[in-house]
């Protein structure tokens, strides 16, 4: 059964899971207060189009609004922005703001997500301005102004969010190139061989892409000119783009006695280890997966969705267990790529139809004697047949005899 009034709900993260948890605890029957926190001043927005059409100028900021504010009124959030946490208080049950507030709970759900990395200092001992990271809408706001006619663009980082900026810059007709230290682009979700076909299909619609090298200096004062790599290649630069990864927004969680390790380790529920009536969602939580009886933390658009609901699920009373085929998918160059379960290093891959370095491919990854994860372009209906197989966890090598008869 839900609690009872007038049990507080406090949800830290004006983000996706954030706004998921709220509307979540709502239809499940909380009827206490709800208070939400956000560092950033907007109200909560989808994340995705950042890297895709809204950096375009397809989407405005109204199109990528979670929630309008009839909504959240109509939901009776109390929605704080703008006003960072900076700690947590177990014992007390309150959340301390950077403006020096205290909100107190009965429940917390931390939802901060995730911050971007940034390259060592020596790097960025240059340039002033010109330099990005996209994270954020300010981010995508200040990224999208300098992506003027003519501008030459290096993207450092070959993941997803990279992969995505270098299509959006070739939609706009611009100079750009892309800078990996992997020997694959995206290596870290598809894999050797897949992440190099990748590469291959980027070169063909026109980014520079160098793969195995590092960024060692930026060149520039209050812009840069250039971008010096660790082979003595200079790549000439108006503005440079950084995404070479992120990690978990926990700073504030320090010492307060959450488990902290690469995010806030949570049980099967998403439940946090080490106080009670604590709990994470989205990329900040790093969950005890039964599926592959380890732990993970992802930062895909589903899941956040997916955590929220099972959190406010038990919150209203009906303990759930989180235990998904994780699913994350990338826009480039008008096509759909689309990642079931998970590609590993080790991992077999076997093409099923198409071609990865073409614009239509499905194939298998398995390893561990089953079936590991689908990985499919501009081939969903196919994808989502696969999945099925992927969910039941089919054995290996034996799946792709059946698949191909």
């Amino acid at each position: 059964m839900p609690r009872e009034s007038p049990a507080r709900a406090v949800i830290v993260g004006a983000s996706l899971a954030g706004a998921r948890t709220a509307q979540g605890l709502r239809r499940g029957g909380w009827a206490g207060p709800i208070t939400m926190i956000g560092a950033e001043p907007h109200p909560p927005y989808d994340r995705p189009p950042l890297s895709k059409g809204f950096l375009l100028g397809r989407v405005d900021q109204a199109g990528i609004a979670l929630l309008s504010a009839e909504r959240f009124a109509g939901l009776g959030v109390d929605l704080r922005l703008g006003r960072a946490a900076v700690g947590l208080d177990p014992a007390a049950r309150h959340v301390a703001l950077a403006d020096g507030t205290r909100v107190g709970y009965d429940a917390l759900v931390v939802a901060t997500g995730s911050v971007p990395r940034a390259l060592p200092d020596p790097a960025m001992d240059g340039p002033s301005t010109g330099v990005h990271v996209l994270r954020t809408l300010d981010d995508a706001l200040a990224l999208r102004a300098s992506l003027t006619a003519g501008a030459r663009v290096v993207v450092v980082g070959g993941g997803f969010i990279g992969a995505e900026i270098a299509s959006a810059c070739r939609a706009l007709d611009l100079d750009v190139a892309i800078v990996e230290a992997d020997k694959a682009l995206m290596g870290r979700g598809l894999g050797g061989r897949l992440g190099t076909a990748a590469a291959v299909r980027h070169a063909a619609h026109g980014v520079r892409v160098l793969l195995g090298r590092r960024v060692v200096r930026l060149h520039g004062r209050a812009r840069p000119t250039a971008v010096e790599l660790d082979d003595g290649t200079e790549l000439p630069a108006d503005v440079v783009v950084v995404g070479v990864g992120s990690r978990p927004a926990t700073d504030w969680l320090e010492g307060c006695g959450l488990t902290l390790d690469d995010g806030v380790v949570c049980d099967e529920t998403l439940a946090a280890v080490g106080v009670e009536d604590v709990y994470a969602v989205g990329d900040v939580a790093r969950w005890r997966a039964r599926r592959y009886g380890t732990t993970l933390r992802t930062e895909h658009w589903t899941a956040a969705g997916e955590q929220a609901a099972a959190v406010a699920a038990t919150l209203c009373g009906t303990p759930t267990e989180y235990d998904p085929v994780p699913y994350v998918w990338s826009d480039q160059f008008g096509a759909r790529l689309q990642i079931f379960g998970r590609v590993r290093p080790a991992d077999e891959v076997v093409v099923l139809d198409g071609d990865p370095e073409g614009d239509r491919f499905v194939a298998v990854a398995g390893g561990d004697g089953r079936m590991q994860g689908v990985v499919a372009l501009n081939a969903a209906k196919e994808a989502v047949r696969l999945r099925r197989s992927l969910s039941e966890g089919a054995s290996w090598p034996s799946v792709v005899d059946d698949l191909r008869g």
